[in-house]
């Protein structure tokens, strides 16, 4: 009937959304709720309440997940009459890096060389896998890298290199450049990152640069000099105290002709040998010639270089997935 639609007024209900109703009790829509609500704005609120407390989870998941940063093997090649474990190829790491790297509470996992054409072990896993699944790639010490890598022939026997490592490093250092990455290089890493981008080095330093300063020496790791930073450098920025630092020196190879896109980052003085170089068309690809991982050993007197070590890291937390 018409009276069953009219207010008290005698005036019919305009049509519009249904509104919650406002019971005080028994089962009907709450006090609290807003005057005027409806069931589409209510489920709206709570919509949105719920993304808002999924994302802040998944921001606080993805600030906490430790980071994974991948090393690059150094490899032992059997020698001819060799026995037992020592007649296979072994992929290792010096234990340093490691524990450098683990000091910032980061998880470190050794890439291993992939051979998808293996006959006793075939898959698919390639290089691009690893640059894929890690935050970030170190590239460590050891031997020469091989001449023949940037197109020269060694000036000796003993400094014909490892010709197969480069080619796994090579490829596992461009896969993580692609990926946008960052990447460290020490010592042979550092110069596997220049002659990567086709620079040179020089396969000895003594005898290549005759008036340079001793770089390798018998005391290994105790062995040290001075370096500077160029104008503009990043590394003289996070150093902005250190005119002069000291750095260990362990290499008789160096960089000498830049690849292209490589800017130099530091120096020895006096002799102005390479010391630091750093690739510019990627967020974060620097290599060091020195062994930061050895500093704090040899006392307060080397550079410390955790600030390095932590921009490295924040490339990887803001580059990754």
């Amino acid at each position: 009937m018409a009276e069953d639609n009219a207010d008290d007024n005698g005036s019919a209900d305009k049509a519009g959304p249904p509104r919650v109703p406002d019971r005080r009790a028994g089962g009907g829509a709450s006090r609290y709720l807003r005057p005027g609500d409806t069931p589409w704005s209510l489920a709206g609120r709570v919509l949105r309440s719920r993304w808002r407390a999924l994302g802040d989870r998944l921001g606080r998941d993805f600030m906490r997940r430790t980071l994974r940063i991948g090393v690059s093997a150094r490899i032992y090649h059997p020698e001819p009459g060799a026995v037992g474990l020592r007649s296979k190829n072994l992929q290792y790491l010096e234990e340093s890096i490691a524990q450098w790297v683990m000091s910032r509470d980061v998880l470190v996992f050794m890439v291993p060389t992939v051979n998808t054409s293996g006959l006793l072990h075939p898959s698919n896993i390639t290089l691009r896998h690893y640059a894929r699944h890690l935050d970030g790639l170190v590239l460590q010490g050891g031997a020469d890298v091989s001449p023949t890598t940037y197109a020269e022939s060694p000036s000796r026997p003993e400094w014909s290199g490892d010709r197969a490592r480069d080619v796994y490093e090579l490829e596992l250092l461009h896969e993580f450049v692609e990926a946008g990455k960052p990447v460290l290089g020490i010592c042979r890493g550092c110069q596997l990152i220049n002659v990567a981008f086709g620079g040179t080095l020089y396969q000895d330093v003594a005898t290549d640069l005759p008036g340079a300063q001793a770089h390798v020496h018998e005391d290994y790791d105790a062995h040290r000099h001075a370096i500077v930073f160029p104008p503009g450098s990043s590394l003289g920025k996070m150093f902005p105290d250190q005119r002069r630092p000291t750095v260990n020196s362990i290499h008789h190879q160096a960089v000498k002709d830049l690849g292209r896109d490589i800017l130099v980052e530091a120096m020895s003085d006096p002799d102005g040998v390479v010391e630091a170089i750093r690739y510019q068309r990627a967020p974060f690809v620097m290599g060091l010639q020195w062994h930061p991982e050895f500093h704090r050993a040899k006392g307060t007197a080397l550079l410390d270089c955790t600030p390095v070590l932590d921009a490295f890291l924040r490339a990887a937390r803001e580059t990754r997935l």
